[in-house]
């Protein structure tokens, strides 16, 4: 297996790098905590500015709320503090390797994220010539974990997600013409439209596709074209802020089809964006709240007693279906530490592939390549007079 046959690599890597990383003892470096305990460090690399600053803020919520949860791990016999070594890789492939550097010179013994799959592939280098292994949450490019034998992912991926929209969009909606607006130079947008495409068309539906450059802020043309076109949908896998110009555009050129977004639009800010606006607005995800109450309630409460919690939740207490999937990335963490009986980075790879967890957003486990097996996404529509969103189904693949 692919993922298996890096780890004997790894062992030489890693050997004649832990003196440059500052790596020892790979997590710990023997320090203590106020409880008397040893300390183990999960690194956070997510973006916390830029384009994907706020669905990155909402992903590490998830993990802060599952560190306050559960604190500590049992490793070898031993009772360990976690603490969360947080870094911003500022969205942008571009800062991702300086922040995975910095979290690989803090000794940490594995690594959660990053929200946004260019991003992701750009620390994924460092991780790897580190020997650090990662977690992907929510990054679904599966270049992430096909490029970089440190990666593994427990989201869907692209090549699942971008069928099943175009399952719910030809299928479910009855629609034929499909526009797709996607940024220049995202390897998330882009990816995700070319799966989009394949399948619509194998369908037998018609695609109209555009790009558009980085920093755009007015998306009145596209959406003309799109009307232009007579399409029942426009796709645009896009960031948060992106997704609201684009709402806002297609509420005021009236454009009557559906507004199809990926997992990147389950936001609070996109769906408030929606209010007392004649748009309809569907997403695929990862969750939907209410699947699971009791995570519901206690999150809920954390984030209400604390107000950076809340500004970084957007303002409100929705339970976004990124911040579900940090949480359980964090526990997925937590079980790899066990299994390896050890604070060692290379132990941890070792320990992953037999990895599974049953977490709030399903169960987890790891195929040979270090996907998460999944075949099943949320779809949801942002109501337009609460500002919520509301379960339409779970969809699956033609």
């Amino acid at each position: 297996m692919k993922k298996l046959t890096a780890f004997a690599l790894c062992l030489v890597m890693t050997a004649s790098l832990l003196a440059g990383c500052g790596g020892q003892s790979g997590g710990t470096t023997d320090e203590t905590s106020e409880s008397g305990n040893k300390v183990v460090r999960i690194g956070v690399y997510e973006p916390q500015t830029g384009d994907n600053g706020a669905g990155g803020k909402q992903e590490i919520l998830g993990m802060q709320y599952a560190n306050y949860v559960q604190p500590t791990v049992e490793i070898g016999g031993e009772t360990y503090d976690v603490k969360l070594e947080i870094v911003d890789n500022r969205t942008t492939p571009e800062n991702g390797p300086t922040a995975a550097a910095e979290l690989v010179n803090r000794d940490v013994s594995i690594v959660l994220g990053s929200y946004g799959s260019g991003v992701s592939m750009a620390g994924g280098k460092v991780f790897e010539e580190a020997g650090v292994p990662a977690i992907g949450v929510t990054c679904t490019n599966p270049q992430v974990t096909s490029d970089y034998d440190c990666y593994f992912r427990i989201c869907f991926t692209d090549p699942f997600q971008g069928p099943a929209l175009a399952s719910y969009a030809y299928e479910g909606l009855g629609v034929t013409t499909a526009y797709t607006l996607a940024m220049l130079g995202s390897d998330y947008d882009q990816g995700l439209v070319h799966y989009f495409t394949e399948a619509f068309e194998a369908l037998g539906g018609t695609v109209i596709s555009e790009d558009f450059p980085e920093g755009n802020a007015n998306f009145v043309s596209y959406i003309n074209n799109a009307k232009s076109a007579g399409a029942g949908v426009i796709f645009a896998p896009v960031s948060t802020n992106y997704a609201q110009l684009i709402i806002e555009a297609a509420s005021a050129q009236g454009y009557e089809g559906s507004l199809l977004g990926s997992d990147t639009w389950d936001n609070n800010k996109v769906a408030e964006s929606t209010v007392g606006k004649n748009v309809s607005v569907e997403v695929t995800t990862f969750y939907q709240e209410g699947g699971d109450p009791d995570f519901d309630a206690g999150i809920k409460e954390w984030i209400n007693a604390n107000d950076d919690a809340k500004t970084n939740n957007g303002g409100n207490d929705m339970v976004a279906a990124v911040t579900v999937m940090g949480y359980d990335a964090y526990f997925t963490a937590l079980e790899a530490l066990k299994a390896a009986g050890s604070t060692d980075p290379q132990a941890v790879l070792e320990a992953l592939p037999s990895v599974t967890y049953d977490g709030v957003c399903g169960h987890i486990e790891f195929d040979d390549i270090g996907d998460a097996k999944r075949d099943q996404a949320y779809i949801k529509t942002a109501n337009t007079e609460t500002g919520a969103w509301d379960f339409v189904k779970v969809q699956g693949v033609a």
